[in-house]
C-alpha cells in the first residue's frame, strides 16, 4: 500500500532515490571504519580503537535509519554492496593500509565529502521534494558526521 503523506508518486520516488545515495555512502563509510578499526597499530593504538567503534556504530545506526526512512515513503531499500559502491561518492582504496594520521586524514574527508553533500541533498529535499520530513531526518544526519569531523580534525591539528 503506497503512502498517502501528502507527497507526489514522483517525489516519493525522487526522495528514495536521494537516500539510496546517502544509503550508500553511510555504508561505504561504515566499512572504511570498520577497517580502520581492525588495522589500527601505534602508539594511540587504544584510543583511537575505541574511536572507531564508536564511529562505526553511530554509523550502523544512522544506516538502519536512512533504510527504514526509505520504506517509510513506500519504496524498497538497496542491499548489495554492487548497488552500494555504484551509488557511493565514497571511494574505498583496496589493498591500501596507510598510517594512523593518514587513516584519520582519510576518514575526515570521507566525512565531509558526506556533509557536502547532505547540504545539497537537504536543499533538493525541500525544494525539489517538498519533503521537509526527510530534509530534517538529513539535517540530524549532517550534524552528526559535522561532529564526528570534528573530533576527526582535532587529532590532525
Amino acid at each position: 500500500m503506497k503512502p498517502n503523506i501528502g507527497i507526489s508518486d514522483k517525489n516519493l520516488k525522487n526522495g528514495a532515490a536521494l537516500l539510496s545515495s546517502v544509503l550508500a555512502d553511510e555504508m561505504t563509510l561504515y566499512i572504511k571504519t570498520r577497517k580502520a578499526h581492525w588495522n589500527v597499530a601505534g602508539e594511540s593504538f587504544m584510543e583511537l580503537h575505541k574511536l572507531y567503534e564508536l564511529q562505526y556504530k553511530e554509523l550502523e545506526a544512522s544506516i538502519d535509519e536512512i533504510a527504514e526512512r526509505i520504506g517509510k515513503l513506500g519504496q524498497k531499500t538497496i542491499g548489495t554492496m554492487e548497488e552500494f559502491l555504484k551509488l557511493s561518492s565514497i571511494k574505498e582504496y583496496p589493498g591500501k593500509y596507510e598510517s594512523s594520521k593518514n587513516t584519520l586524514a582519510e576518514l575526515l574527508e570521507d566525512h565531509e565529502t558526506v556533509i557536502v553533500q547532505l547540504r545539497k541533498d537537504i536543499d533538493d529535499c525541500v525544494d525539489k521534494n517538498k519533503d521537509s520530513g526527510t530534509a530534517d531526518f538529513l539535517t540530524g544526519l549532517m550534524e552528526q558526521h559535522e561532529t564526528t569531523a570534528w573530533v576527526l580534525r582535532r587529532y590532525l591539528n
